[in-house]
């Protein structure tokens, strides 16, 4: 048995507990989070394969409505488990020993005009943070079609050169190796390289 409270808490009866014993508490948007976590899903992309809306998603994750149960069927199927699945609490969490290592000749590389990205630990499925380098190449915004936003967090660390960090709500700032910044990633950035060889850096991004 299961019930959901207008604050999104579900409380669980555990089968052999004694009914005068207080149910376990169990945040639906917190299971919902990490079950979307486990998968490496950004919102967006969880939100479509559930079929429903990003808002509504996001507003579950963050315990701002009690959703229907055809929405939980939507996000059940999204999830490819059972409804009841969604109200059981995870077991303990134990340490997996998953592990994946780039060698400094390995990485997919991903160009574009402003930065040539080197994917890290690509492998590694299910990631809770996606790290790559990048060579910047762009010398200019002139060069950029707009802001680049995201969601997450994002670190950035210099290692060879000197860039200049352009974000959408703080002055410019210069950045030389051992330099880093970290950031919301949804606020509009930019980088540029102020050397006269690519800078290079280490970007790691939130999955969230």
């Amino acid at each position: 048995m299961s019930d959901i409270d207008q604050t999104g808490i579900i409380r669980i009866a555990r089968a052999g507990q004694a009914q005068d014993e207080p149910a376990q508490p169990l945040i639906l948007g917190e299971r919902v989070r990490d079950l979307r976590k486990e998968r490496g899903w950004t919102l967006e992309q969880a939100a479509s394969q559930a079929g429903v809306a990003r808002s509504t998603l996001s507003k579950i994750e963050n315990g701002q409505m009690s959703p229907t149960y055809e929405v939980l069927r939507k996000l059940a199927q999204g999830l490819s488990i059972s409804v009841p699945q969604l109200f059981t609490p995870p077991s303990r969490p134990q340490a997996s020993g998953r592990m994946a290592v780039t060698t400094a000749a390995e990485g997919q590389a991903q160009a574009t005009a402003t930065y040539e990205h080197r994917l890290l630990a690509g492998a590694f499925r299910g990631k809770q943070m996606l790290p790559y380098t990048a060579r910047i190449r762009a010398r200019s915004l002139d060069e950029f079609g707009g802001w680049v936003r995201h969601d997450g967090e994002e670190f950035l660390y210099v290692l060879t050169g000197i860039v200049r960090l352009y974000t959408e709500f703080h002055e410019p700032v210069d950045l030389r190796r051992g330099d880093s910044a970290y950031y919301d990633a949804s606020m509009g950035h930019n980088v540029i390289s102020l050397s006269p060889e690519d800078a290079t850096i280490l970007w790691v991004t939130s999955l969230v």
